[in-house]
């Protein structure tokens, strides 16, 4: 089961790419902007920045993710396992199937969600300031780890995922697993942001990746149900 989930994270990560494609390539293109000149015209030493970028965002999810687990562990314990288990997984279904739905340009309900993070972003946005210009991996690492704050709803409804994943361990495998699935369309982005800008509008594409997202929240739902049932 738990194998399931991370998997199920991973491919949510690869899958929401269309998203974050269109709500984070401003901010890979202003990440990219804030290097030297002569790193901006040669993909080969961009690369290494992008990746320090994408590995302070994930660091962010997998901290988050902890916590997330942490806390739904705790609930849990407090109370009966089973019924808080199911109750968590069924909203972390329920959420997946919003993003897919939002994904697919069909309802932007979750929107609203994205709104919650917008006062914490707005307290966190000026530490990118001391990372300003990016001069080396670790400025790039601590510059992506605020990126990773972001008010996104993608990351909120795998954070609902984390509560029910069973620990703070658990919680930051799967963000950790999540951030992983997001990664190779981010690191693209930062090399081919016309190509992917023009993806992430593609009606198709947005389509495709939401009805693979719902049908992943529907089996989240089967297995809540499932182990009702057993």
């Amino acid at each position: 089961m738990m194998e399931s989930i991370y998997l199920t994270a991973l491919v949510v990560g690869l899958l929401g790419g269309v998203h974050c494609l269109g709500m984070c390539g401003g901010v890979v293109g202003g990440l990219t902007f804030n290097l030297k000149p002569e790193v901006q015209l040669s993909w080969w030493k961009m690369f290494p920045y992008q990746l320090g970028y994408n590995a302070g965002r994930i660091t962010s999810y997998a901290l988050l993710g902890s916590l997330f687990g942490w806390l739904g562990h705790s609930l849990i314990s407090l109370t009966t396992f089973l019924p808080v288990q199911l109750t968590l997984q069924m909203i972390a279904g329920g959420f997946m199937v919003a993003l897919g739905l939002y994904l697919g340009g069909w309802w932007n309900g979750i929107v609203f969600i994205e709104r919650l993070g917008k006062g914490v972003w707005r307290h966190l946005a000026p530490l990118t300031k001391k990372a300003i210009p990016v001069q080396n991996i670790y400025q790039a690492w601590l510059y992506g780890s605020v990126w990773g704050w972001l008010p996104c709803g993608l990351v909120y409804s795998m954070l609902i995922m984390a509560l029910s994943a069973g620990g703070a361990l658990q919680g930051g495998l799967l963000m950790l697993a999540f951030g992983l699935g997001t990664l190779p369309n981010l690191l693209l982005m930062g090399s081919f942001a016309f190509f992917f800008t023009r993806l992430s509008r593609n009606l198709l594409a947005r389509r495709l990746a939401g009805i693979g997202v719902i049908l992943m929240g529907t089996a989240q739902w089967y297995f809540a149900l499932s182990l009702n049932i057993d």
